[in-house]
């Protein structure tokens, strides 16, 4: 799906910024650079000739900052005087050196307390974690000291991280046709200047437009932002991150680690309000675990989500990387549950192109990886969403061109900061799980996405309908191959990712919420089965396999719920998971208002009393649980209004729970069917004796004993 460029003719708007390095200018400045492609200039034009006998040499402003003189190829000017939208001259004679130790060496301490009160009171708007590609508005000179230190050789090249500019996405239906697209003068930047904006073309297919920050609307407004979201959880700032870290972000690496650690440990915050503040949103979480800041008092959340949920809105109208960043991790909040904050983002990440493929464009290798893991997190997000909120997908596959996830889209080299703190090895391997159990929710996401377009969409629920006794049979024949994907994809899971495998207790782990997706997507599979299931009209046969293998599900869920253990419980948990722990109550209260007979019904009621138990137990080590009892708790009062069930003697099911032998028009696709939902990958889960459908035995031997442990006798 692309997205068209509004262009607002009426509005006024300055002269077009263009992209860190600046195309070589027809009107000559006769104090400015030239001719600087070479290390050395080939040729002179009046009286700047050999300005710059060594490319080392510094330009007048830099020299006086004492900062790093960086001309890209091509331009005119450096990126600093570029910056400040001032003449870049070689006019000076070099200081003497003794204005480095002479009295005046008060005067520059003054300054550096300066450049401190600068980088704290007013730090620049709305930046990615990266050191050299920011988007930063104006700032006071000594904090571009500061930066300029840093390797800035790759600021024009990238495309969604720029100073002082956002890309919108051309799309081929836009007024910005690509044939006359093709006509422009790109220079070798691809880049090209006209009067809306500068076009970037990434490749032969693709082009964004570049348009100025300062045009939006509080432009200028960020830096007190920041500045309040510090004070908020000042002087906790710089523990906040480094729990962010070491707890969310293994699991959910949208982030550039390195890079945002290394700006932020020195002095750096020109970093998006809405962005960090959703990394202290969550650090906060595991405040109470931290020894070295639960004797402190906590920082206002609300305030911090109030400023973060403003500022985000603000962040929209001039999109980029890092407002969908922070988007995500907002959304990841326990409390968190916006559909229309889900939906505005996949638009902005449409206008910044992430549903393309961008393996090969003309941006840095770091950013092609940045742009797939945050595509694939704005994938998973729309997706779950979908499901929980029970509301139609905005991702389709048709529009979806981005490549699976691989290792490469981890590294983070070449972006500018080559000097690293050395992980521990207990660090490395924690990462690397993390990116492991990150690329196995996404394929999880996409067979999860299956289900939900084959029985959730209008157009299948029509064919259901359409089909009216058969519609059964239709459903069993749809769910085969999205069963066996799903059965396919348990046994090839990593050892890292299994649950006998993930627990450390010394370490936090969040393998946990990715086994409750599989379930979750199991239920959602196998509700829509028991929803057209009608005992008057189903063949009995039919009706029997169908809840057996439903009961089976059920139970596998509800006892990988209760051994569930506090590394797994306080560890990260995504957004989606207190949705999916609600589905499994949800589903035993589906199965227990249609169960046929009294004795069933009694069962599900004896094991959604043992699950709202342990549900209530385990919300003391993962509050967010809460809520799924709540919704328990609504479940039952709904089935207070429950008939009376008949007993199994005055029912028209055997005391066996199975009735006579099958047609043999059914018992073909029922036995296979048995077989596909009945796979390896139940027999970790199911604690004591395993349940084999319907037995003869009485439905009690279900009860508190196959959990183990102490559970209460009475429905809360």
């Amino acid at each position: 799906m692309t997205t068209a460029v509004a262009i607002q003719p009426a509005m006024p708007r300055p002269t077009p910024i263009p992209i860190a390095a600046a195309r070589p200018r027809t009107k000559k400045s006769p104090s400015g650079k030239e001719n600087l492609v070479q290390a050395k200039p080939v040729t002179s034009v009046g009286p700047v000739a050999n300005i710059r006998t060594r490319r080392e040499r510094p330009c007048d402003a830099c020299r006086r900052r004492k900062s790093r003189c960086v001309i890209h190829e091509g331009a005119v000017l450096c990126v600093l005087c570029e910056f400040h939208k001032q003449d870049c001259t070689f006019v000076q004679s070099p200081q003497p050196r003794k204005r480095k130790v002479t009295v005046d060496g008060k005067k520059e301490d003054n300054n550096n307390q300066k450049k401190s009160r600068s980088v704290d009171a007013e730090p620049p708007p709305l930046a990615l974690p990266t050191p050299t590609i920011t988007a930063t508005a104006p700032s006071p000179v000594p904090h571009q000291q500061q930066l300029s230190n840093r390797d800035t050789t790759t600021l024009g090249e990238t495309l969604g991280l720029q100073r002082r500019q956002h890309s919108r996405y051309i799309g081929l239906t836009t007024p910005f046709d690509s044939l006359l697209i093709s006509l422009s003068q790109f220079d070798k930047r691809n880049e090209s200047t006209f009067d809306l904006g500068t076009l970037r073309r990434v490749n032969d297919h693709e082009c964004f437009i570049m348009l100025p920050d300062e045009n939006t609307q509080d432009y200028g407004d960020e830096a007190d932002t920041l500045n309040a979201v510090e004070q908020i959880v000042h002087p906790h700032g710089p523990a906040l991150i480094d729990i962010y870290f070491r707890t969310v972000h293994p699991s959910f690496p949208i982030i550039q680690k390195h890079l945002f650690i290394e700006r932020h440990r020195n002095g750096d915050r020109a970093f998006s309000p809405p962005l960090i503040a959703g990394m202290y949103i969550l650090a906060l979480n595991w405040w109470s675990y931290d020894p070295k800041l639960a004797s402190y008092s906590k920082p206002d959340v609300s305030r911090l989500e109030a400023i973060a949920s403003k500022s985000l809105s603000t962040a929209m109208q001039r999109p980029k990387l890092s407002t969908v960043q922070a988007g995500l991790l907002l959304l990841q909040r326990p409390e968190a549950d916006s559909w229309s904050l889900t939906t505005q983002l996949v638009a902005i990440g449409q206008e910044l192109g992430l549903h393309l493929d961008c393996s090969t464009w003309s941006i840095p290798l770091w950013e092609r990886g940045l742009r797939k893991r945050i595509a694939w997190a704005l994938y998973m997000q729309d997706k779950w969403s979908s499901l929980i909120h029970g509301r139609p997908s905005h991702i389709f596959s048709a529009n979806w061109a981005v490549k699976p996830i691989s290792d490469e889209d981890f590294k983070e080299e070449g972006d500018g900061y080559d000097n690293r703190q050395d992980e521990s090895e207990e660090e490395r391997m924690e990462n690397e799980k993390g990116q492991i159990l990150f690329g196995q929710m996404i394929a999880l996401t996409a067979i999860m996405a299956e289900v939900m377009d084959t029985f959730y969409t209008q157009v299948a629920i029509q064919d259901f309908a359409n089909a009216g006794k058969n519609s059964t049979r239709l459903i069993l024949e749809r769910a085969k191959p999205v069963q066996i994907k799903l059965k396919e994809w348990f046994a090839k899971l990593p050892d890292s990712t299994r649950m006998e495998g993930s627990s450390n207790i010394n370490r936090l782990s969040s393998t946990g919420y990715l086994h409750l997706a599989y379930f979750a997507t199991e239920i959602t599979l196998h509700r829509r089965i028991v929803q057209s299931l009608d005992p008057t009209t189903s063949d009995p046969y039919l009706l029997y396999i169908c809840r057996s293998a439903a009961k089976t599900r059920l139970i596998s869920a509800m006892d990988f719920v209760n051994r569930l253990k506090p590394e797994h419980l306080q560890a990260f948990w995504y957004f989606a998971s207190k949705i999916n722990f609600t589905l499994i109550g949800t589903f035993g209260s589906l199965l227990w208002a249609t169960a046929p007979a009294h004795e069933e019904a009694e069962f599900y009621k004896t094991r959604l009393r043992e699950y709202r138990w342990t549900l209530s137990v385990s919300s003391k080590r993962a509050e967010f649980l809460d809520y799924a009892v709540q919704m328990l708790d609504a479940s039952r009062a709904m089935l207070n209004n429950l008939a009376e069930k008949p007993s199994l003697a005055q029912s028209q099911v055997s005391n066996a729970g199975v009735p006579p032998q099958p047609t043999s028009q059914n018992i073909g696709l029922l036995q296979q069917r048995d077989v596909d939902m009945g796979g390896t990958e139940l027999t970790m889960y199911q604690s004591g004796s395993s349940f084999q459908g319907f037995a003869n035995e009485p439905f009690e031997q279900f009860g508190s004993e196959s959990l183990g442990g102490d559970t209460p006798t009475s429905m809360g």
